[in-house]
């Protein structure tokens, strides 16, 4: 008998998400950590969301995970980037109490049904006939499971470094292992290098704030999680503030380059395109006068500032003296030197879709050891690696979302489709049918599945019906009310927003809301009727962008019957007669799962997938 079911290897983001997901659907779960204190760490930017990244985490909360309830718990900060653009980019983002956020993980993971946390060094991955047995720990201990779930972040092999000093370690030189990723390697798994970095820490009593521009929240019911009521009063919440470097601070950064880690030659690894160190952008950006920096807090708990934009490994005296050049600097105490790491990551291209690895059966992995960035990819990954995990315990097919479905399908498609070579990072720009993937419609394309799979409660469930249930009456409603000029109170509102004169003397709700400046929220203030301000957005939306959303919808419903026709890891690509050569080499190493996905690899032409859909016709390769 085995000792548990699934273990999950890591008590990052990709770990918490991955081992509440399979300890709530019922299974005998353990989390192996290398420290229970470091469960929910936030060793980068104290915030959760952002771009691309805030839908995920509506999303997480649409599949039933936690990370969304946790980051409305522990805000400091609620913002909705992109406010005056389109919905398709808006995102929420929040300023996160990175203690506050990692002691509630904790809390939650420990107080779990079905799951054991416990403290230990996992160095070898254990396989009979590439088939999952278990996991050896460093002091030799055995551990037999079904299912390993293996998100190691940035510990494996890690390395940091500050200049030309090199210390093996993972974040913050907390314990890391090299005979892990080996035992993976002995497994014929392929691995490489990655590197990452973060901005030094300065003591916010230090800092002239005067001198910076001030970044405040949005004022307003803003939230990640649809089980949250309440958030932290926006007079009580903190501010961010912004700065910049200056021409002194670029020829400090110039006058010691070589003195980089990165630029001496002692990174090997190959750092995020997205997220570059300082002296990175100024050799990459050498015309930009400046560059933007955010001071975001770190915590209630701590006199401490993030300086976001601000990721170096340039050596402590150097970062001492670029750091005193920004504005607001000059006095600053700096209470943690900045530092880059390189770590071990697994080639995503051996992935499928499931996260389920290729050649390794029952080994799943997620978060940065599949070559992301960022704590919400992460998180996105690890419910969806602890679902299926589950579903193939269980004999389910597993949960695969599609690029029009969710972000997560989109992050997921890129790796095991496209791979990577550097940290991967979702933007809104990788998603074709980005406004049908928006922050307001995440339950509606998710909660379905959350359901099925079972972490979506029947209560829960029900709230959400309630809530579609009302949005239908609203717009019922808006259809069969006439606002008529005659009313001096629609007169005045549609007199502010520039119409008057080329208005019908009586025209219904959902005529008037498909001009633009005309809002569902002041055209019911107009006639008296009671506001609920989320369902009066998400009405705006659907009417104003109508057209656009069904255009989308068209065109995402002419690839689904390519992505309907399944390949898989054991098709076999050379039956098919007139692939073109690079096409078959590429279909081969990739394996994808379905049609769509092949498409979608680098190499293979369209006129690959024409023979191979004529083979599948055929019934060749199966």
């Amino acid at each position: 008998m085995r000792d548990f079911e699934i273990v999950v290897i890591g008590g990052g983001h990709a770990g918490i998400e991955a081992a509440l997901a399979s300890a709530r659907l019922g299974k005998k779960t353990l989390l192996l950590t290398l420290s229970i204190e470091n469960i929910g760490k936030m060793p980068c930017n104290p915030s959760v969301g952002g771009p691309a990244k805030g839908i995920v985490v509506r999303e997480i909360d649409a599949l039933g995970g936690q990370m969304p309830i946790t980051a409305d718990e522990t805000a400091l900060q609620f913002k909705m980037l992109n406010s005056a653009k389109g919905p398709g980019v808006r995102a929420l983002r929040v300023q996160s109490d990175k203690l506050a956020y990692g002691k509630r993980m904790q809390e939650v993971l420990l107080s779990q049904k079905n799951l054991t946390v416990k403290e230990g060094m996992a160095t070898r991955i254990n396989a009979d006939k590439n088939k999952i047995t278990g996991v050896t720990l460093k002091d030799h201990t055995e551990i037999s499971c079904d299912i390993i779930i293996l998100t190691t972040g940035t510990y494996m092999a890690g390395v940091n470094m500050i200049s030309d000093e090199v210390k093996p370690g993972g974040p913050d030189l907390e314990t890391t292992t090299e005979d892990l990723s080996a035992s993976l390697r002995e497994l014929g798994l392929k691995t490489f290098r990655l590197k990452t970095g973060t901005p030094p820490r300065v003591l916010t009593s230090s800092i002239d704030f005067s001198k910076t521009k001030y970044e405040p929240g949005t004022n307003a019911f803003l939230h990640f999680s649809e089980l949250t009521k309440e958030i932290l009063p926006f007079e009580k919440q903190v501010p961010c503030y912004m700065t910049h470097t200056t021409e002194k601070t670029h020829e400090i950064i110039q006058k010691n380059l070589h003195r980089s880690s990165m630029y001496s030659g002692v990174v090997k690894g190959v750092g995020p395109r997205y997220c570059p160190s300082i002296e990175d952008k100024l050799v990459r950006f050498s015309d930009k006068p400046r560059h933007l920096l955010f001071l975001e807090p770190e915590s209630l708990s701590l006199d401490t500032t993030y300086v976001q934009g601000f990721s170096t490994s340039l050596p402590r005296d150097v970062q001492e003296e670029m750091t005193h050049t920004l504005p607001g600097f000059e006095n600053c105490v700096i209470k943690k030197y900045a530092y880059a790491i390189e770590y071990d990551a697994i080639d995503p291209i051996q992935m499928k879709p499931s996260l389920e690895n290729k050649f390794i059966e029952n080994l799943f992995t997620a978060g940065q050891v599949n070559g992301t960035s960022g704590y919400e990819e992460a998180a996105g990954q690890g419910i969806i690696a602890g679902i299926n995990a589950v579903r193939k315990l269980d004999g389910k097919e597993p949960i695969v979302l599609k690029r029009d479905e969710a972000y997560i399908g989109v992050l997921i498609d890129d790796l095991t489709t496209k791979g990577t070579l550097e940290p991967y990072r979702l933007l809104t720009s990788r998603a074709e049918y980005r406004l049908l993937l928006r922050h307001d419609n995440a339950m509606e394309r998710l909660v379905d599945i959350g359901h099925e799979v079972g972490l979506i409660n029947e209560t829960r469930y029900n709230q959400y019906l309630e809530k579609q249930g009302q949005l239908k009456e609203l717009k019922e409603q808006l259809k069969t009310t006439t606002f008529s000029l005659d009313d001096p109170h629609v007169s005045s509102y549609l007199k502010s927003v520039g119409y008057e004169a080329d208005i019908h003397r009586g025209m219904n709700g959902l005529e008037l809301l498909k001009r633009p400046n005309i809002t569902t929220e002041e055209l019911l203030r107009c006639i008296g009727l009671p506001i609920n301000p989320e369902l009066a957005e998400k009405c705006d939306i659907d009417i104003k962008y109508d057209g656009y959303i069904a255009k989308a919808r068209r065109e995402a419903n002419k690839l689904k019957a390519m992505e309907e026709l399944k390949l898989g890891v054991d098709f076999n690509y050379d039956e098919v007669d007139n692939l073109s050569l690079e096409g078959r080499q590429k279909l081969k190493e990739y394996k994808p799962a379905t049609m769509g996905q092949a498409s979608r690899i680098s190499g293979v032409n369209p006129a690959d997938i024409a023979v191979l859909a004529i083979a599948l016709k055929q019934g060749k390769g199966k």
